[in-house]
């Protein structure tokens, strides 16, 4: 990084060197994400692939960012420090006010405050920028933080949706749950359009006889298939508002269609309440069994009129033990723009494993590879390490309330990978910050401190 004396960014040489199998091409998104941290006049990018005999290389959470972010958060860190700067006062001055790879405005980008909420509750203000100046005991500590940006994706998605005559109703997409909790999801989005309780819906996924879906990843199926089900419920309520005008015996035989709102399975009028009916009613009087409707996203618009990309800011505090160079992890905040939080606890729990995700990545986990023959020497869970319970003290997360109205139709913006990214660069900062060593390979090692 260059930058002039006020700490502007003047350039940037981003370089990366991977190695992939010498039978199948594997690229990151690296490239992408040293574009979209900071304003910088001049860029520099290569990115050089290897074919050796090794096995395929395969993602980490955050493709792509969580890798560049290392790099780049590590040196805006070190720039701040050569500068005596604030490491936020340095990411705020270099702010870009639009998308510099294409000139497109952001959908929203509300890094700025994602920095000042973290700060102001992590108790940024308590950081020495001295290193080695804060102790506990045997153990030097240090803070750090780091931008996390990630781009996530946006494909089409369909669903189909049923409103059955007892007044539950049905969704279904051929999506998957790997663990974030899409039936939940999807099933609060499919409530709320339809004005059910939780417990009158129903969401199908994993079978091919359902509409086609995406793949379950890039931080994508709360956008996508959440916008589908939410185009097929709306449809489904609009049948049914549409019946209920149009039925000389209904008690809401000639209102306005947008004056018909629909509660806890009734239909009724918005400004009263005691104008309505049941959906039973509506639809066994009118002897139908179901109304049904397929829903779709038809993903990102082409020619794209925003530049869409979740952020967040990542603090942590880390105990390093003066005399065995052993790094731990006290407490970890993160601040995240994801637009919409249909699940404040499902976010929790992408949000906190995103972060354990990082600890991993920054302090343990590493491929190692026998180059006489390419084997990974450490193939197992034995051997290659991983957080577990013992490795995680205090993790929070808080999210920005709002949403995006140009992203999609929900307003939300993917979770799933933002949460790792910046993880391993803030340990890294609090790391130098508590030590005065500057370390640039992951994982953080004992022997690197000592």
């Amino acid at each position: 990084l260059g930058s002039d004396r006020r700490g502007r960014l003047t350039a940037m040489v981003h370089e990366m060197d991977a190695e992939t199998s010498s039978y199948e091409k594997f690229e990151e998104a690296i490239m992408l994400a040293g574009q979209m941290f900071y304003s910088t006049p001049n860029v520099s990018q290569e990115y050089r692939k290897v074919p050796l005999d090794v096995n395929t290389p395969l993602w980490m959470r955050g493709p792509g960012f969580s890798n560049a972010s290392f790099a780049i958060e590590s040196a805006m860190d070190e720039l701040a420090n050569r500068l005596g700067v604030d490491p936020i006062e340095l990411r705020l001055r270099n702010e870009p006010a639009e998308d510099e790879s294409n000139g497109l405005p952001w959908s929203t980008r509300r890094l700025r405050e994602c920095y000042s909420v973290g700060a102001r509750e992590f108790g940024w203000d308590r950081r020495n920028p001295k290193p080695r100046s804060t102790r506990d005991g045997d153990w030097l500590i240090g803070l750090g933080m780091a931008a996390a940006v990630y781009d996530p994706g946006r494909f089409p998605a369909q669903a189909r949706v049923r409103l059955d005559a007892d007044g539950t109703a049905v969704a279904e997409a051929a999506t998957i749950d790997m663990g974030p909790g899409t039936y939940t999801s999807q099933t609060q989005v499919a409530a709320d359009a339809l004005g059910l309780t939780m417990r009158n819906v129903t969401f199908r996924l994993g079978d091919s006889l359902y509409p086609p879906t995406p793949p379950h990843g890039g931080s994508m199926t709360m956008t996508v298939v959440g916008s589908a089900v939410l185009d097929g419920c709306n449809k489904v309520r609009g049948q049914a508002i549409k019946l209920a005008v149009e039925d000389e015996e209904s008690p809401l035989y000639g209102v306005k269609a947008e004056d018909v709102v629909v509660r806890n399975g009734r239909l009724h009028v918005q400004d009263n309440p005691t104008r309505g009916e049941t959906y039973q009613r509506l639809l066994t009087r009118n002897k139908l069994t179901h109304l049904e409707a397929d829903g779709a996203y038809a993903g990102a618009p082409e020619p794209a009129r925003h530049s869409y990309f979740s952020y967040g800011a990542v603090f942590t505090e880390v105990g390093v033990d003066a005399t065995l160079g052993l790094v731990r992890v006290r407490r970890m905040l993160g601040v995240y723009d994801v637009g919409r939080v249909v699940s404040p606890k499902l976010a929790d729990s992408q949000a906190l494993g995103g972060m354990v995700g990082g600890i991993g990545q920054a302090l343990l986990e590493h491929t190692v590879t026998d180059h006489r023959d390419g084997r990974i020497v450490n193939a197992s869970l034995a051997d290659y390490l991983v957080p577990v319970n013992a490795d995680i003290r205090d993790l929070k997360a808080i999210y920005l309330e709002g949403e995006d109205p140009d992203a999609d139709p929900l307003g939300v913006k993917g979770i799933g990978e933002i949460v790792q990214v910046g993880v391993a660069a803030a340990i890294a900062n609090a790391v130098y910050n508590a030590t005065g060593r500057r370390i640039r390979e992951l994982p953080i090692t004992a022997e690197a401190l000592i």
